[in-house]
């Protein structure tokens, strides 16, 4: 058994918005992003074996996008912060979409996002096109809708 291709998930089939002091802001000039779950674990150790279990202790919520150069949300996140000390959070809602497969598609939001860094200025003589690379965290998701399974697989 295998995918179809047809289910094969296009990366460049999808949309992101953030929603920041009751505005959504389409992040139009985006060009990756990924969120990911990283789970902290501590040794379990037991008399009587020599096996060393991990044991699941928390998780840390972080994510990175790549965006062209002269979005100005994120710059203005930081304005604000360096004028009142009180760094903005917002929430990101990013959507996949499968069109011509079975899958569907699936909508993923974060929340209490926060930049943990964020480029200032930029200049290359090398570049074509400005990117910069963003970091942030979160402190929970929600799965508004999800992929569904395939309707067939190949074999």
């Amino acid at each position: 058994m295998f995918l179809l291709e047809r289910d094969a998930l296009n990366g460049k089939s999808g949309r992101a918005f953030l929603t920041i002091n009751g505005r959504n802001v389409e992040m139009f000039g985006l060009k990756k992003i990924q969120c990911d779950a990283e789970f902290q674990e501590a040794d379990f150790k037991v008399v009587g074996t020599n096996l060393i279990q991990k044991k699941t202790t928390g998780v840390s919520l972080t994510g990175s996008a790549t965006v062209y150069y002269g979005t100005p949300e994120f710059l203005d996140m930081l304005k604000t912060y360096l004028k009142t000390g009180v760094l903005p959070y917002f929430t990101v809602q990013i959507t996949n979409e499968n069109e011509g497969g079975t899958v569907g598609k699936q909508t993923v939001v974060l929340y209490n996002v926060k930049l943990q860094k964020l480029p200032i200025a930029i200049l290359d003589a090398d570049a074509e096109h400005l990117t910069m690379d963003v970091s942030f965290s979160y402190t929970n998701i929600e799965v508004l809708n999800a992929f569904n399974a395939p309707a067939q697989l190949g074999e």
